[in-house]
């Protein structure tokens, strides 16, 4: 059974038993053992039809497959991780903030709405599902959970959206206002508004 844990709070270490994790494509830094690493395909893992699907979307994911005995250390541009579980439910996660996971956990693309009335533009999101393990990457500093429960929905800059679990609903607001006092105003600017119960992961860095 694999082990993901922390080594300060930039790297992740995981065990292998015989077994499979999934890992961003050239994440891994050191390893002892006898671990084989192969490219996972452009489906990341969850074949053709994933693949195909993400290039429709325009949401890729490169992963590789690392196998064997022994532990490994995976890294990427020196960002925080954080380490979710999932027990049965669905994280939606942005592509570039995927570090790992479990092999058993599925992975797909998720429709995440339309950036606005003006623009009519789909957006799109890789979620993950399943039992098991996934590690996360934060920018700028540690990862922020903030809760969201019926009573106080959650709006946040899309450029800080890490991931998000639990029973939400996403949708595209305009808020040009915030935008215009750093300078950053733009026809098309908008922010991601969560409602319901669960968390929202953001970072300290935008995109």
């Amino acid at each position: 059974m694999q082990g993901f844990r922390l080594n300060g709070s930039r790297v992740l270490e995981i065990d292998l038993a015989g077994d499979a994790v999934r890992a961003s494509t050239g994440s891994m830094i050191a390893y002892t053992g006898d671990v084989t690493f192969k490219n996972a395909g452009m489906g990341g893992g969850d074949g053709l039809m994933a693949g195909l699907k993400r290039r429709a979307a325009g949401e890729s994911v490169a992963l590789m497959h690392c196998t064997g005995h022994g532990t490994v250390w995976f890294a990427k541009d020196a960002m925080e991780v954080l380490i979710v579980e999932l027990n049965g439910d669905t994280l939606r996660v942005e592509s570039e903030q995927l570090l790992a996971l479990s092999d058993k956990l599925k992975t797909d693309v998720a429709f995440a709405g339309v950036r606005g009335a003006s623009s009519g533009q789909g957006l799109f999101t890789t979620t993950v599902t399943g039992y098991g393990t996934v590690a996360l990457l934060s920018a700028g500093g540690p990862p922020i959970a903030l809760e969201v429960s019926p009573q106080f929905p959650l709006v946040v800059d899309p450029d800080a959206f890490v991931a998000s679990q639990g029973q939400l609903n996403q949708s595209f607001v305009t808020d040009v206002s915030w935008r215009n006092l750093v300078g950053e105003s733009s026809g098309e600017a908008f922010s991601l508004r969560f409602d319901g119960s669960g968390v929202v992961y953001i970072q300290p860095e935008e995109r």
